[in-house]
C-alpha cells in the first residue's frame, strides 16, 4: 500500500539530525520560494491569508530558504496528525518503511518522503489570482499547474509499482495537487473516514479527531508495516474503531460511540 497524509501549517524550529533524501520536485519548490521572497510582507500576508506578524516570519523563512538547516519531512510539522503520529518515536524499520510507502502532500514540495530533508515554510493552495499578467504578485499558480501531471504521474506509478491500493488520510484540497480524477480511474483508494457519534445518535465528523486519527492511523500503518487494506480494519484509537455496518469497502468508517 501506498499512503497519502497531508502536511501542517505549524512546523518545529528544528529536528534531530538523520539522513536526508532530496524532495522529488525540489527544483519546482526552489522556483516558488524564489517567488514568494521576492515579496513584501503585506503581499504575503495576503497570499498566505494570515496576521502581518507571521507573514513576517514567513517573509524571513523565504529570505533565507536556500540556506536553512533541513529537516525530515516526517519529523518537521506540528500539526494535530503529526502529534499522533509521533515520528520520532518511530523505529528505523517503521521510518524505513514509511520511506518506501508514505508520501506527505503540500504545496510547496508537492510530494514529500518521510526523510526528505524540508526547511520551515508556509504555503497556501496557490489560486489564479496569484499569477502577474502584468509583472507584479506571484507566479506560483502557474508553477502549481505545471507540476500537476508530473505529480499525478509520479502518485500512479509509484501506487501501481507497489499493489495498485492508496490509503486516503490526506484531505480534500490537497486532491487539487493531482488530477485527482485520473488517480481514482487507474488505483485502488481507500479512503478512511472517522465519525464521532453524538448525543442524538447522529454521526459527525469533528476535525480535530479526525486529523488525530488520520495520524495514529499511519503510525499504526508504518508501525506493523501492514500490506493489506484488511488490515486496516484492526487500528483504534482513542476510542475510535471500524464499524463494519456502516461505509463500504472504499471508505471504511471508524467511529467513536458517545460517552467513550
Amino acid at each position: 500500500m501506498q499512503i497519502l497524509l497531508a502536511n501542517a501549517k505549524i512546523m518545529v524550529g528544528k529536528s534531530e539530525v538523520r539522513p536526508l533524501t532530496t524532495p522529488r520536485f525540489q527544483a519546482t519548490a526552489d522556483e516558488m520560494a524564489m517567488e514568494m521572497a521576492a515579496c513584501d510582507v503585506d503581499m504575503l500576508a495576503k497570499e498566505l491569508g494570515c496576521s502581518r506578524s507571521l507573514a513576517a516570519e514567513n517573509w524571513r523563512r523565504y529570505q533565507n530558504f536556500g540556506v536553512a538547516e533541513k529537516m525530515p519531512a516526517v519529523m518537521a510539522y506540528n500539526g494535530q496528525a503529526y502529534k499522533h503520529l509521533q515520528a520520532k518515536t518511530l523505529g528505523e524499520e517503521a521510518l524505513a518503511y514509511g520511506q518506501r510507502h508514505l508520501w506527505i502532500t503540500c504545496f510547496l514540495y508537492g510530494l514529500l518522503r518521510p526523510m526528505d530533508g524540508v526547511v520551515p515554510y508556509r504555503m497556501e493552495k496557490p489560486s489564479p489570482q496569484s499569477s502577474r499578467p502584468n509583472g507584479e504578485g506571484l507566479d506560483v499558480y502557474k508553477l502549481h499547474k505545471e507540476r500537476r501531471a508530473a505529480l499525478t504521474q509520479t502518485l500512479i506509478d509509484s501506487v501501481k509499482a507497489d499493489d495498485g491500493v492508496l490509503v486516503h488520510l490526506s484531505t480534500e484540497e490537497f486532491e487539487h495537487l493531482f488530477d485527482w480524477k485520473r488517480v481514482l480511474s487507474e488505483v485502488k483508494v481507500i479512503h478512511p473516514l472517522f465519525y464521532v457519534r453524538q448525543a442524538s445518535g447522529r454521526l459527525r465528523i469533528q476535525a480535530v479527531w479526525a486529523k488525530a486519527c488520520r495520524g495514529a492511523m499511519v503510525r499504526y500503518i508504518l508501525q506493523n508495516q501492514l500490506t493489506n487494506p484488511e488490515e486496516l480494519k484492526a487500528f483504534c484509537h482513542e476510542g475510535f474503531g471500524y464499524n463494519p455496518c456502516l461505509g463500504e469497502e472504499l471508505y471504511p468508517h471508524f467511529v467513536r460511540e458517545t460517552g467513550v
